[in-house]
Formats: structure tokens, sequence, C-alpha cells
């Protein structure tokens, strides 16, 4: 069920002299051994995605567009085997690692059909003259994905730049490989040109630092944490490379009066709870108007409870482990601080059982905006419900933080939707619904949260140059 862990530059799969273990998160059992780039290795990917990118983007997008397809064809195929090598990695349940294969092929397809939208412009100009913009792949791209979700997130940088016509060096996350090896694997079998997509594991600060520097790399593509994001951004601004940065998020949930508050309050904990709370766009703060604020922290608290956690192999588990032994001590530190000030623990707070990297799902309430976990993105399922009198106090709290990405809101009325839409500071809004996006809508963040956009019509626009033609038919 576990793929073979291998490094793909230049066409070809091979090992490396280090490597490292490979934990599965329920279990705390080894389940591969993950090979680790040397700088050599990654000279050779970077020569590689050098001619890669010569041959790529002189082909024609209808041609990329078939191999993308193809790719993703593969990918719909291998469902339940990528499914399954995902859930012993990360330990999400195996439904929810099966959605995500689905949502990454998703990406590829939408993508596909935007390579063959790239579209230029005729501006009118004086008679004898003619204005034309052209759009360009950019270059070699330096891409690095997160371990929340294997297969999605590799994707997203993988089917932007191909569409685009650029190659690509990921460095995927080294807790969690499998999603990024099967596609290189698929796009292996679908025909896709040597060189085109590179993939490499190992020391980040190591790979980054080697990579970012060097001249052919003309994009830096990254989702992770804001703190890293911002390393990166410098990294990249001292060779005037530019980046495409989603970084991290403290999602509001605006909670009005005139809600379903009972399905509301189901919705919210559900979600909270999937993937284990590692969501970047994951609610976390619920601001819920005080006229049914104890009613929707009931029935969040109820159904928090009735979660069902354990091995993401296991049938019926809605919760699987966080993704490694940090996260459970990090989480405990951020609960009892909320509570040392004053927050209400109205279930969880510990460590779940004692084998694997569970935690409990929990639920704080009217924790004071000292609170760290009020100003920290905990990113695990740690949920906090306060009441606020008015939506003009909701929206405000909703803005309190240094970050924008995702926000979401529980209302039906017209003039609350209006105010929501225009106020509340992020990337992605979204109202009756805890879906962030698909593939295609436009998703980033605003403030620390990041730039750029991946999905939708814009999703190509980081990976492409703009150029001005000016034709003059006569000399002069």
């Amino acid at each position: 069920m576990y793929p073979k862990l291998q490094l793909f530059i230049g066409g070809k799969w091979r090992g490396a002299r280090r490597d490292m273990a490979v934990v599965n998160p329920a279990t705390e059992e080894e389940i591969g051994r993950l090979p680790c780039a040397a700088l050599s290795d990654l000279d050779d990917a970077l020569e590689a995605a050098v001619e890669g990118f010569r041959i790529w983007s002189r082909t024609a997008p209808r041609d990329r567009a078939d191999t993308i397809l193809r790719a993703a064809a593969l990918l719909r195929d291998r469902q339940d085997e990528i499914a399954r090598a995902i859930t012993l990695e990360h330990g999400k349940p195996l439904a929810q690692a099966r959605l995500e294969v689905i949502r990454g092929a998703e990406f590829f397809e939408w993508d596909a059909g935007e390579a063959m939208r790239t579209y230029g412009r005729i501006i009118p100009a004086a008679p004898g003259h003619r204005f034309t913009v052209h759009h360009h792949p950019v270059g070699v791209v330096a891409a690095f994905s997160p371990w929340n979700f294997p297969m999605s997130q590799p994707a997203r940088k993988i089917g932007g730049a191909l569409a685009s016509g650029c190659s690509i060096i990921l460095k995927a996350a080294e807790e969690t490989p499998a999603g990024a090896i099967h596609i290189a694997r698929a796009f292996e079998d679908a025909g896709l040109p040597a060189g085109v997509l590179n993939l490499v594991f190992g020391d980040p600060a190591e790979i980054s630092g080697h990579l970012i520097p060097q001249d052919p790399v003309r994009l830096v593509a990254f989702t992770g944490s804001t703190v890293v994001g911002r390393h990166l951004t410098g990294l990249a601004a001292q060779h005037d490379t530019r980046v495409l940065m989603e970084l991290g998020g403290h999602a509001p949930v605006i909670v009005c009066e005139d809600t379903d508050v009972e399905a509301a309050a189901a919705t919210g904990a559900v979600r909270k709870m999937r993937n284990a709370g590692q969501v970047c766009t994951a609610p976390t703060r619920f601001f819920a108007h005080e006229s049914i604020f104890e009613a929707y922290a009931a029935g969040f608290v109820d159904r928090a409870r009735a979660t069902v956690v354990g091995n993401g192999m296991d049938a019926g588990v809605e919760m699987g482990p966080t993704a490694n032994a940090r996260r459970v001590p990090a989480l405990t530190e951020m609960v009892e601080d909320a509570v040392a000030r004053g927050a209400t623990l109205a279930t969880g707070g510990a460590r779940h059982g004692n084998k694997g990297y569970f935690f409990q799902p929990t639920v704080l309430l009217n924790v004071p905006e000292s609170a760290r976990i009020m100003q920290e993105e905990p990113f695990g399922p740690v949920a906090v419900i306060n009441p606020v009198a008015s939506l003009d106090e909701a929206i405000a709290r909703a803005n309190a933080v240094p970050y924008g990405l995702a926000g979401y809101a529980f209302t039906n009325r017209a003039d609350y939707i209006a105010r929501l839409s225009d106020e509340v500071e992020v990337g992605n809004l979204s109202i009756n619904t805890l879906e962030a996006s698909m593939p295609e809508t436009p998703f980033g963040g605003v403030k620390s949260s990041g730039y750029g956009r991946e999905g939708g019509t814009e999703g190509l626009e980081n990976y492409m140059t703009v150029k001005n033609v000016w034709h003059a038919s006569q000399i002069g």
C-alpha cells in the first residue's frame, strides 16, 4: 500500500545517501525511508528543469493540456491506492483521503483547460501601429508544499506551473511524501517530457537556500507558515525573483442571530475536526450572537464530543491523529494558556489515548483576547466560541488578527451579507458553508496570509509574464 520513496529528477527515479524515516502518526511505526537530496541532486534537478522548460514552453497549449488530463485520469484510476498511502502517512480517515485524491485531479483538470485560455489582446492604436499583449511562461518554478494535504497541495503548484508552460522543481513535505510521488508517477506515465517535473525531499532550509538564488528560478511558490513565507520572500527579493505565497490563517466564523442554530453548530463542529483541524482555512474563532450563544455552543460541544477519533484505516472514523509528536504538547500548552486566562474548557483539551499523536476534539468558551489562541493559529482540533453583541462587534473581532486567508458567516439577511462581503478582511469569504474554495475559484490571502492566487482564471497569472509588442508598419 505504501510506495517506494525516491527522488524524481530529469525523468528518472533515484535514491540518495541520506534518508529519514516516514512515520505513521496513528501507530508511531516507521512505514518508509525517504531519500534526502544532496546539493548535487539539486543541481541536477535545476539542469533538468532548464532543459525541461526549453521543451515544455514551446509545446502547444493543447498538447500541454492533453498531457495534464492524461495524468489526472491516471490519478482518478489509482484513487484507492493513493488514498491508502496518504492515510498511512498522514492519518486522515480513508474517506477523506479518497476525496483529496479527486480534488487533486480536479485541480489538474481545471488548469488543463486554463492552459488553452492564456489569451493576449490587441490595444487600439494610431494608423500604422499595433499594440499586442502576449503572455509567456515565467521560467523554472521552485515550489514548496506542506504536509497537511499530501495530494492536493502539490497538485495546485504542479498544475499551475505545467499549464502555464513552466517547468518545476517541487520540494514536497518530508512527513507526507506519497501524494507527490504518485503525482510524479502519473505524469511520467502520461508522457510528460523529462525535466519538466522534478521532485526532491530533504532539509527545507538547505533546499530553499540553494535553489532560490539560482538565476533560472524565476518564481518561488510556497504554501506554509507566515514565518517561513516571509523568510523565503526575503530570500527571493535579494534576487528579484517573484513569489506566490499562501500563508497561515486564523479563520473567523460569524454566526448571526437569524441562522438555523442547530444546523450551523453541527456543521461548524464537523468541519472544525476535519483533517484534525490541520487546515489553513479551518474555522477556529467562532463569534456567535449573544441571543443564540448558549444554544449554539451547546450544539457545537455535543457534536464535537461525538466525533469518532481513531486510526484513519478503520471504518467510521471521523478524525485521525495530528501530524507529528510536536503537535500534542503544542496544542496542550495553547489550551492551558486559554484556561489560565479565564476561558472555559467545555470539552477535550488533552491527548487522546496513549498511542499515536491523537488530540481530543476541543472546545473553549468565553476566551479572552489576551489568550494566545486568539492571535495564533492552533492548527489542530481546537475551536473557540465567544459571544458578540452585534454584527459590528463580530466583524471587528474577526478582523483583529494579522491574518486574512478565509472567513465564514451564517446568515440569511441580505443586508448582513452585503456588509460581510465588504468588510471582512479575507481573501475567501463563504456564507452558509464552510468550504473555502473550488478549482474554478481564486484562492489566496490578504494581510499576513500571503499574496497571489491559485485556482480560477487568476490561477495562472503568477506563472506568466506579460509582454507588450509595439509594431510600427514603417520605420520612423
